[in-house]
């Protein structure tokens, strides 16, 4: 499986998203793009009646040859295949709505393609955007992708969601919980363990000296207690902590100018305590590009920051940026662990 040179490309599989929404026609466009082709080989899984309409819709026509899940290493050794599961048929798409046909079909295509790179079948998985509500539909234990991941193949170790600009990523101490509930949940271990794992996901991004700038909680970053002591208590003394391991790592900075300072002073990425934190100021700076990762998982697992756009479905509009960005990056961090495991 080599591309041009002798630059081997990792096989990728990518999961069919919510049907009602805009996945279908980004999955198309996906495997339509030069760079994407050039990066990896992708098994594509879901329905080929979803993705020859939704390829129709959006004016391409698409040579994908067809594969099983026990042939797909040799069906095209060169070219992107396809698995169809055929599982669901385009006229029982309710598009812009949350179904449990939907919920279904996604699911089934995310548990497929988990399974396959479980196994070791495939080097990393991608998947156009879910639905929540619908997946929780079908799998009523939906609590979000990475409790999904942990059921389907058994993971027991940690996992975090970070999100992914070109210039900037975003990592987080704490992520779906209640606002009220944030300030309990600092620790300085684990803000510590967050860390490193950023430091490492980094690393297997292909950054190899990345430096974080970490934000506060409070208002001004407390103001030296005036506005909360986590942190005097809490956060300086993981960032100690973090400097004592050797981590280039700087704050706690107050969270309404941590990413000026992190673009202007070359922070790869800041860690924010909570979701929004972090989440509000990504969307702003990238909403059309921002890519979520899972790190700590065996295997690269990324997927686009932005949902299923039922507004949009079926116009042929919805822009491709972010998914790209979202294959690009597993390949990347594929070729990096393939390039470390022959090193070994």
């Amino acid at each position: 499986m080599t591309c041009s040179g002798t630059e081997t490309r990792p096989v990728i599989a990518l999961a069919m998203g919510d049907p009602a929404g805009i996945s279908p026609e980004l999955t198309a466009r996906l495997i339509a793009l030069d760079d994407v082709r050039t990066a990896a080989r992708l098994v594509v899984i879901g329905d080929r009646r979803i993705l020859d309409e939704s390829a129709k819709a959006v004016g391409l026509t698409l040579d994908l040859p067809m594969a099983t899940l026990e042939d797909f290493g040799t069906v095209s050794a060169e070219r992107h295949v396809f698995i169809d599961l055929g599982h669901l048929d385009p006229a029982d798409v309710q598009r812009g709505e949350a179904t449990l046909a939907g919920g279904a079909f996604a699911t089934t295509n995310f548990r497929t393609a988990l399974e396959l790179a479980d196994r070791g079948k495939v080097e990393a998985v991608c998947f156009t955007p879910f639905n929540k509500k619908a997946m929780r539909y079908a799998y009523p234990g939906y609590d979000d992708e990475i409790r999904f991941v942990a059921d389907v193949i058994g993971f027991k170790g940690k996992v975090r969601e970070f999100n992914v600009l070109e210039k900037v990523w975003n990592a987080r101490v704490t992520s779906h919980i209640p606002l009220k509930d944030v300030a309990a949940a600092l620790s300085v271990d684990g803000i510590l363990s967050e860390i490193e794992l950023t430091i490492n996901c980094l690393k297997n991004a292909g950054y190899d000296d990345p430096k974080i700038a970490v934000a506060g909680l409070n208002p001004h970053a407390g103001d030296g207690g005036s506005f909360g002591m986590e942190e005097i208590d809490i956060i300086e003394p993981a960032v100690e902590a973090a400097k004592a391991c050797g981590f280039a790592v700087e704050g706690p900075f107050p969270a309404d100018t941590v990413f000026l300072r992190a673009l202007k002073d070359g922070f790869q990425a800041v860690m924010t305590m909570y979701h929004d934190q972090g989440q509000i100021a990504m969307k702003l700076m990238g909403f059309d590009k921002g890519v979520t990762m899972m790190g700590g998982l065996p295997f690269p697992l990324c997927t686009p920051a932005h949902g299923t756009a039922y507004d949009i479905a079926g116009k042929g509009i919805a822009d491709v940026g972010a998914s790209r960005e979202a294959l690009l990056l597993a390949a990347r961090m594929a070729r990096k662990a393939a390039t470390v495991s022959a090193a070994a």
